[in-house]
């Protein structure tokens, strides 16, 4: 599968989406869609559908958005220092369709390694694990389990 953005997948998106994915916003937080989410499957750019985050990897924080011990495919997922808003944060883009995502924070589960990838709603969409093979991901389904 090749993953790229594209202006066609860009004008597809909702403001909230845009505002999110393309000029580094952030949703507010228990707003999101896959916050309270528990279902099995992965998460994709909402851009390029490039893999992102498992199921298998999503916590509850209790933060306000989706967090993830770890990106499903580490290859996918860019880390950049963010000076914004008076703080050094590390911020999460992906690789392909380079969307701002969220940040990485290293709070997380000590014993999952210790990272919260915090993770803006509007940037992903879920794929449910019975929906992985029909849209091209079956090559996941050792990343997803219930949960």
């Amino acid at each position: 599968m090749t993953y790229r953005k594209t202006d066609e997948e860009v004008s597809k998106l909702t403001p909230e989406q845009y505002r999110v994915t393309q000029q580094n916003g952030t949703e507010r937080p228990f707003t999101g869609e896959y916050t309270d989410n528990k279902r099995p499957g992965i998460y994709v750019d909402i851009v390029s559908g490039e893999p992102l985050f498992a199921s298998a990897d999503k916590f509850d924080s209790g933060c306000g958005w989706p967090s993830f011990t770890k990106p499903i495919v580490p290859a996918n997922v860019n880390e950049l220092r963010d000076n914004s808003h008076g703080m050094i944060r590390t911020e999460v883009r992906s690789a392909h369709g380079d969307s701002h995502l969220g940040h990485v924070f290293p709070d997380g589960p000590q014993d999952r390694g210790g990272l919260r990838y915090c993770i803006n709603s509007a940037a992903l969409r879920f794929i449910p694990r019975e929906e992985m093979e029909a849209e091209g991901y079956g090559g996941y389904f050792n990343q997803v389990e219930d949960i």
